[in-house]
Formats: structure tokens, sequence, C-alpha cells
């Protein structure tokens, strides 16, 4: 290893520290030089408020760039569902690696998926896209808000406060804790929310240098192009990452060449409406393939269910 040590900025909660971690290793072996992990405490992190709270944009994101920016780290790794959809003047989204699993997860009492759950089953989520989403199925669960973290979340099903909480699969298994899944929800039943499973790596543009080293190292192109279509349909219809927005985007060896396939789902607070819409396109024009399917979702009424916000 050569050369003054990369500090790559994190969050100071395990999951952050295990996917920075990751992170850190790969550009250690792809520069050839020593990385070190710099914790960043965010305003997501100190408080036990509902996230919605917050706005809902950039809770956990601000303070790592503010890091970047007053130069105490060189390189930040957020996860980019967190990210805010507009650019960041001084900011460079330098990579996107490889995408986990988007799926979302159960974590059930004695090992039960949601169908076996019986009407009346409190399910905790601190996401209003998944509230939506569960209040759609019409299974009669009274969904209940939480925070913490995974741990946190798993424990209060274990200790009976929840009969069941739903998670991101990516956290689950970035922490190692994929045999406590009961259910993977299809996307049909659960989308996840726009950028979910991949993470965003960020430098100040003007180190060019460094944005092209960690692109390099690091990008996915083929997640690029489905985070990208994924996060324009969230900007398009003007909904913060805390709104009742689902959007999945993949992309597949097509006839002629790579095709990119989104679809996405905008809902009422209580999931008894929603707008669903799906598009085709070419990777390479990803944010016009967004963009389109935004507009038809607006003509189908999705701004007006989501001018239901929450507080």
């Amino acid at each position: 290893m050569t050369g003054t040590p990369l500090r790559v900025g994190t969050r100071a909660s395990l999951l952050a520290r295990t996917q920075s971690g990751h992170v850190a290793d790969a550009l250690a072996a792809a520069l050839d030089r020593d990385v070190v992990l710099v914790e960043v405490t965010t305003a997501g992190d100190v408080s036990a408020a509902p996230l919605v709270s917050f706005g809902g944009v950039g809770v956990f994101v601000s303070a790592l760039r503010d890091a970047l920016v007053r130069g105490d780290v060189d390189v930040a790794v957020h996860s980019l569902k967190d990210l805010p959809t507009a650019e960041h003047p001084d900011i460079a989204l330098a990579a996107v690696p490889l995408r986990e699993d988007p799926r979302d997860v159960v974590v059930a009492r004695d090992g039960l998926t949601l169908g076996e759950l019986g009407p009346g089953a409190r399910v905790g989520t601190g996401s209003p896209r998944r509230a939506s989403q569960l209040h759609a199925l019409g299974l009669g669960f009274d969904v209940a808000g939480i925070r913490g973290n995974v741990d946190t979340r798993i424990r209060k099903v274990r200790e009976g406060e929840y009969e069941a909480v739903v998670l991101a699969r990516a956290g689950v298994a970035r922490l190692g804790r994929l045999d406590e899944v009961t259910e993977v929800l299809d996307p049909l039943q659960m989308l996840p929310a726009p950028g979910q499973g991949a993470l965003a790596i960020e430098c100040l543009r003007v180190r060019s240098d460094l944005v092209d080293d960690v692109r390099q190292a690091l990008e996915d192109p083929r997640t690029r192009a489905a985070v990208t279509a994924e996060r324009v349909v969230l900007a398009d219809l003007e909904a913060g990452c805390s709104a009742p927005v689902g959007a999945l985007a993949e992309v597949a060896e097509g006839d002629d060449g790579d095709e990119l396939w989104i679809r996405a789902v905008a809902l009422s607070l209580d999931g008894s409406l929603a707008v669903r819409r799906s598009m085709t396109g070419r990777p390479e024009d990803a944010a016009g393939v967004g963009h389109r399917l935004a507009e038809e979702m607006v003509v189908d009424g999705a701004g007006s269910l989501l001018e239901e916000r929450v507080p």
C-alpha cells in the first residue's frame, strides 16, 4: 500500500460501517492505497423521531456531505435510496457499485409469512411506502411505525412488541442475518424504494482524478442505469424518499443488446388508491425512460395521490 490513507466517511451504525468497509476494501485493492473509515454522526442517527418528521430528504446524508466539503473525508458512502434526487453543486456521484438484491423482506414470529399472519397483526415499518403497500394487500394489518437499526427491529419481533417487521433485504444480507428472514416479498406485492439495495459513492467534483479512480474501481454501469431511471421517476413526481412511491428497474440482455425495464407505483397513504405503470427502453436513455414513465403516471393521477403527504 502506498500514499496518504484515503479517508472514507461513513455513518456510525453497524450496517453503515459494514457496507462502507466493503467499499474501503475494494478501493484499497484497486488503488493500492491504505484506506481508513471515518465515522460521521448524522441527524437521523441521533433522533428517535419518525424519519418523515425531518422532511424525508437528506436526513442521513447532509453530515457526510458536510464532511466532504470541509475536507474531513475524501469519499462518502451512502445508501443510495437516502440520497436527494437533486444534484449537489460541489459533489459528484463518483460510483454506483453492483447492487444488492433490492427486494423487501419480512421477519415474523414463528417463521410466518405475511399471508399467515391474521387480521390485526401488528406489522412494523418506518416507511410510508411500505405502510401504503401493506395496507393495499388488504390483509387487515395494524401497521405501526418503528425506528431503530436492523437488530433493534428484529428484537422487537422476538420480544412480542410486533408480530412482524418489513426490512430491506440488502441490509439484512450485508449483516449476515438472512437466516432470520421468514419471507422475501415479490415486487408485485411490494415495490422497493428507488435506489434500494444500491450504494452511492461521492467525492468532491474538483478532485476529478479521485472521481475517475473511484469510478473505475467501483462503478457498475447496469446498476447506474437502473437507479438513474428509478430516481428520475421519484424526482419528476416531486416525491421525497419518504413518500409512498416504489420503483424498480432492471437491465437485462435482450435480442438487440441490453434493455432496461422499469415499473413504479404511487399510492395514497392508506393504500386504497394506486397508480402503477411500467416501461422499457435502452440503458443509455435511462433518464429519458424515467421521465416518460413519470409523465404517464402524472396523467394517470399520481400527482394528486402524492399531495396527501405525510405531515
